[in-house]
């Protein structure tokens, strides 16, 4: 629990509230065993094209390339699944709001500085994804710096309904991540998981 992670509760021995539910489906293809999780009762959109927008409490620094960033990270979710994702105005309705804050935001979980928990999403749904404005941020990330769209895809697939897969370390499901580490492409497990939750496998 040490290492920085996401804050999205992991799932233990079925005990907690609003943790992820373990739905392991283990069988085999390309001779893995598939070990993804869904969130608890497994919720789900009921449509395929969804926005997005941008509302953060801080000032986000320019250098960060947001908007390019999570296109990217959405793009990586589109191409394995039948979503679409498409950005809209700050006061526009989005099914998806997208925000940099610090320590306690509001939402009853708050951020807890540098290092510890560097983000967390709600499931469908809710739609909401903060990032914790203490961390170091980057794009190309150096050794006490994040990988923004690494974590970006990680909170995206729980936006999407997938929970932590804490024992596939290479799953961007995984949760926790690494100072400097680039981390961006879905693994089998993932991509296993968004198709299994809305019956494209």
């Amino acid at each position: 629990m040490m290492k920085p992670r996401c804050g999205v509760p992991d799932h233990v021995n079925g005990s907690g509230t609003n943790l992820p539910q373990n739905h392991k489906h283990d069988y085999k293809s390309f001779e893995t065993v598939a070990h993804y999780q869904f969130i608890r009762g497994t919720p789900r959109w009921s449509k395929s094209h969804l926005t997005y927008t941008f509302r953060s409490s801080v000032q986000v620094p320019a250098s960060l390339h947001m908007k390019s960033v999570f296109q990217s990270a959405f793009q990586r979710w589109a191409k394995v699944s039948q979503f679409s994702f498409e950005e809209v105005p700050a006061n526009y309705y989005a099914d998806i709001v997208i925000g940099f804050h610090r320590l306690n935001h509001g939402d009853g979980e708050p951020f807890d500085g540098f290092k510890g928990v560097l983000a967390h999403s709600l499931p469908p749904s809710v739609g909401k994804c903060h990032f914790d404005a203490d961390e170091i941020w980057s794009s190309n990330p150096r050794l006490n710096e994040l990988d923004l769209e690494s974590v970006a895809v990680h909170e995206i697939g729980h936006l999407l309904g997938l929970g932590h897969e804490p024992t596939k370390p290479e799953a961007i499901m995984y949760p926790t991540f690494s100072y400097g580490r680039i981390k961006r492409e879905l693994n089998s497990d993932d991509i296993q998981g968004i198709q299994t939750l809305y019956g494209l496998s």
